[in-house]
């Protein structure tokens, strides 16, 4: 077997239709950001705004999420996004369970490419895909969780937060707590460029 690159990752995603979301959609959304970065944020699925652009985290949510990164130093391109799914589901539901499982694939490949110490789940279909189907972001946001010596935070998706503003108290704990993280693991300074 051909050992994993990125051009046979972007190939993959490019020519997926392991489910049905691929037929409705403009782009396919793989992810983008710095391709080693030791910080990984995964969401749920593309908007209408990045189905159109093909970038992930573009739209209003992707906005906040750049100021929710400027907020605590780190520049937005030393990190990789991506999201659950790549394909954006009909009028921004949920992916359904089979969807979100087709597209697993994927997302490990992403994560073994990037390789990162920290993730960042945004949201409570990433982070139940990514931690187990038990997590409640409400329960379970701003708890670090490790896996296999990656650190995993889940955290509101900034979704949530747009649509929730009184949310966004509890989300800057989080940036705060995933800031101390990073400097903990000898990361935030050496790797972001920022002060500790």
């Amino acid at each position: 077997m051909a050992e994993l690159t990125w051009e046979i990752f972007h190939r993959q995603v490019e020519t997926c239709a392991m489910c049905p979301l691929h037929e409705g959609i403009r782009h396919k959304v793989p992810g983008q950001g710095d391709p080693a970065a030791p910080l990984m944020f995964i969401g749920e699925g593309p908007g209408q705004v990045e189905d159109e652009e093909g970038l992930a985290f573009v739209g209003p949510a992707g906005q906040l999420l750049t100021r929710m990164l400027a907020a605590i130093s780190l520049p937005r391109d030393r990190v990789y996004i991506c999201n659950i799914v790549k394909c954006r589901p009909p009028n921004n539901r949920v992916p359904e369970e089979a969807e979100a499982n087709a597209c697993k694939l994927h997302l490990r490949n992403q994560v073994a490419l990037v390789r990162p110490k920290v993730i960042v789940l945004l949201g409570s279909t990433a982070a139940k895909n990514t931690i187990g189907p038990e997590v409640r972001i409400t329960r379970d946001r701003g708890r670090w969780f490790n896996s296999k010596g990656t650190w995993m935070l889940p955290t509101y998706h900034p979704s949530a937060l747009l649509r929730d503003p009184d949310k966004k108290r509890e989300a800057w704990e989080d940036m705060q707590t995933l800031r101390d993280k990073l400097i903990e693991l000898g990361l935030y300074k050496d790797i972001f460029g920022g002060t500790e």
